[in-house]
């Protein structure tokens, strides 16, 4: 929530999504593909790391082309493709820090720091000096630098392994196998070994990761200088970063225009879906949407320290306070859905701005509201999400037709969002913020009051205070 007016189970023991293969015993009823899940999910991930929309899925659709080189099993091409879909799950773990070190927009750091040979002296000691402490005074900006230089490798090893055991878990939690998890973990190991965060080298790095590495790096470059561009970078980190026998498979349809055109913006995630390997579908009537939505709720929460566990615990508020209106088991579960995913689009933003101890400027704040519509684009992207993506990203809509991002009026609002939106404020108030330490139940009860009507529905408020003897949620 913006708008303040004032433990986990180890992924490792949880149960692997149950699945539908190659259009055999299909679930009854609505059902959604895996990859179109997570392929939509992904835009949420390029905006964390600062690259343009369909990052990943182009990462998965040049991957695929370099692995088709290789006699791969059926088990081994499906493996690879959720490697790369998933290669940046763990991107929102390290975003705080790097705000904390470099002083600036995260998302620009990141994105910038993907072009860099970090391997190279120079180009690194450029890309520290012209990020560190963007916009702050000389002095201040020259101690971020030196701390930098001085403790650099150890600094860039934890933001690494942080990002990497992050993505590792968020692939557990899917239900995928080591494989997978792996090919997650090791994204940034080098073939000649100065990678991190074990300094694998050679053969000894997964065959999904060394994929994964060369398909990024691909992109990357291809989007800021085009095809000649991503070749030379290629070329020159051949065997030092890069598999050079992957690096064969690439330079043999370097030069194809055909495949260059497969990158385009349009059509390209029914492009990578169709390349998934076998046909996955998820029963929508299940608790596998609960499962993924469980999931990308720890990746949003990982974003800000100030938001560990806000959604879950917007959720557990939600669902009760639905239980508790009378409303049905259906709407509740999409009330729990759509609190789970209401913050998607904040990984959208800079932590520049999410972790502010002050005021948030005009042009701050204008950035901070776009979430609600990162929130609703990225899920409308999931045919049968359309319903979702209204729900989670109207929950910043007013009563009085204030809010954002479309001004709807009351009458426009649903239900399932007033709900969120009475769990979202609830939760902000009673959570500690940069500015300000959590508040007292009654204070925050107080303040909320003063919304009815405008901001918040009076039947969600009645139901809150109501359900005053089950806060606060257990973790």
């Amino acid at each position: 929530m913006d708008d303040d007016p004032a433990s986990s189970p180890d992924p490792s023991s949880r149960d692997p999504l149950p699945r539908h293969h190659n259009g055999h015993n299909q679930p009854n009823g609505p059902s959604v593909h895996l990859s179109e899940v997570i392929g939509a999910v992904s835009f949420a991930l390029d905006l964390t790391e600062g690259q343009p929309p369909g990052h990943c899925l182009r990462s998965c659709l040049i991957g695929m082309r370099l692995a088709s080189s290789f006699n791969l099993g059926r088990q081994e091409r499906s493996d690879l493709y959720y490697t790369l879909l998933l290669k940046d799950a763990g991107c929102s773990s390290n975003a705080a820090r790097l705000w904390e070190l470099y002083g600036t927009d995260d998302r620009l750091v990141k994105s910038d720091f993907k072009t860099v040979d970090s391997q190279r002296l120079l180009p690194l000691a450029r890309f520290v000096f012209r990020h560190a402490g963007t916009g702050e005074p000389l002095t201040k900006k020259l101690k971020r630098v030196l701390f930098l230089s001085r403790f650099g490798d150890t600094l860039a090893t934890e933001l690494i392994q942080t990002r990497c055991e992050r993505g590792a878990e968020i692939a557990r939690h899917l239900g995928f196998g080591k494989t997978v998890s792996e090919g997650i973990f090791s994204l940034d190991e080098h073939w000649n070994g100065k990678g991190r965060p074990q300094g694998l080298s050679g053969h000894k790095i997964p065959f999904g990761s060394r994929v994964a590495l060369l398909a990024q790096v691909i992109d990357v470059f291809h989007h800021l200088g085009g095809p000649e561009q991503a070749l030379s970078e290629v070329v020159q980190r051949k065997g030092i970063w890069f598999d050079p026998e992957l690096v064969n498979a690439f330079l043999k349809f370097s030069s194809d225009p055909e495949f260059w055109g497969s990158l385009k913006e349009e059509g390209l995630q029914e492009r990578v879906q169709k390349l998934e390997p076998e046909e996955i579908l998820l029963s929508l009537d299940s608790d596998l949407i609960d499962r993924i939505s469980e999931v990308f709720a720890r990746i949003i929460d990982a974003k800000s320290p100030y938001t560990h566990d806000h959604s879950r615990r917007v959720a557990h508020y939600g669902e009760h306070l639905g239980q508790s209106m009378g409303l049905s088991g259906s709407a509740t579960q999409w009330i729990r859905r759509g609190a789970l995913l209401h913050d998607l689009g904040k990984l959208g933003i800079s932590n520049a701005i999410l972790d502010k101890p002050g005021k948030l400027e005009p042009g701050e704040w204008a950035e901070m509201r776009k979430h609600s519509l990162y929130t609703e684009e990225i899920l409308r992207r999931i045919r049968i999400f359309s319903h979702l993506s209204k729900i989670a990203g109207n929950h910043h809509e007013k009563l009085d037709g204030t809010g954002y991002p479309h001004q709807l009026s009351e009458e426009e609002i649903l239900l399932e969002t007033r709900v969120i939106t009475t769990a979202d404020i609830f939760d902000a108030l009673t959570a500690a913020r940069p500015y300000r330490g959590p508040l007292p139940y009654d204070k925050a009860i107080e303040i909320m009051e003063r919304e009815v009507g405008l901001a918040i529905d009076d039947k969600c408020f009645k139901a809150l205070k109501e359900y005053h003897p089950d806060w606060p949620p257990s973790s």
